[in-house]
């Protein structure tokens, strides 16, 4: 665990790192974090967000074809949240069952739910940039028989509006000389920005409880 959180701290390092040392073969790696971030239901601690802001910034810089970054990007999102579908309506909620399985618990379960009954198909939408409900939403959406192409429609929305946000924000901004210099401070505002949502649900949910 301390390697990953040393990775997204020092992520444009290591990125930096990835992208020289292997090249045209960089783009897979990053191709298949962003895919397992959002297509395995057991990877929700992936970097996610400070990646793709990551790689906007470095592509401003690198001469990295800053839509070719967002084809790719955009494409394992797609293809993440439909494996999930698919691994939730195949395995269905008898997984949550066995609470051996890290991350995977009853609790977590409840949670998107929850977030599905308030916001109900966009759920989908807005989850892509709340970390852990982004991985529990498809998955929980192929549970509740949600039909494919409406989730797929979803799914291609919330892809292109998350991609774009960050990717498109690091490249504009990343050269700023305060970003550049407090990076890691920056990775870890939109990292706290990111789960404020949740924690904003979290509490409201505790407080309701409390209040029962």
């Amino acid at each position: 665990m301390e390697q990953i959180i040393d990775f997204i701290l020092n992520i444009d390092i290591h990125l930096k790192e990835i992208l020289s040392t292997y090249g045209i073969w960089a783009n897979f790696i990053i191709f298949f974090i962003i895919f397992a971030e959002t297509g395995f239901v057991i990877m929700p601690f992936l970097p996610g967000d400070s990646l793709i802001f990551a790689l906007g910034t470095i592509s401003s810089t690198a001469g990295i074809n800053i839509f070719v970054a967002f084809a790719l990007l955009v494409t394992a999102a797609i293809l993440g949240d439909a494996l999930n579908y698919y691994l939730g309506k195949k395995i269905g909620r008898k997984v949550f069952d066995n609470n051996k399985i890290p991350y995977i618990n009853q609790e977590n379960l409840e949670k998107t739910e929850k977030f599905f009954e308030k916001h109900g198909k966009k759920t989908i939408i807005l989850a892509r940039f709340i970390p852990f409900i982004r991985t529990f939403a498809p998955f929980v959406a192929g549970i509740g028989k949600m039909k494919y192409l409406e989730f797929l429609m979803y799914n291609c929305i919330g892809a292109f509006a998350w991609i774009s946000l960050f990717l498109f924000t690091g490249y504009f901004f990343g050269n700023i000389p305060f970003i550049q210099d407090n990076f890691s401070i920056v990775i870890i505002a939109i990292i706290v920005v990111s789960i404020i949502p949740t924690a904003i649900h979290f509490i409201k949910d505790k407080f309701k409880t409390t209040r029962i």
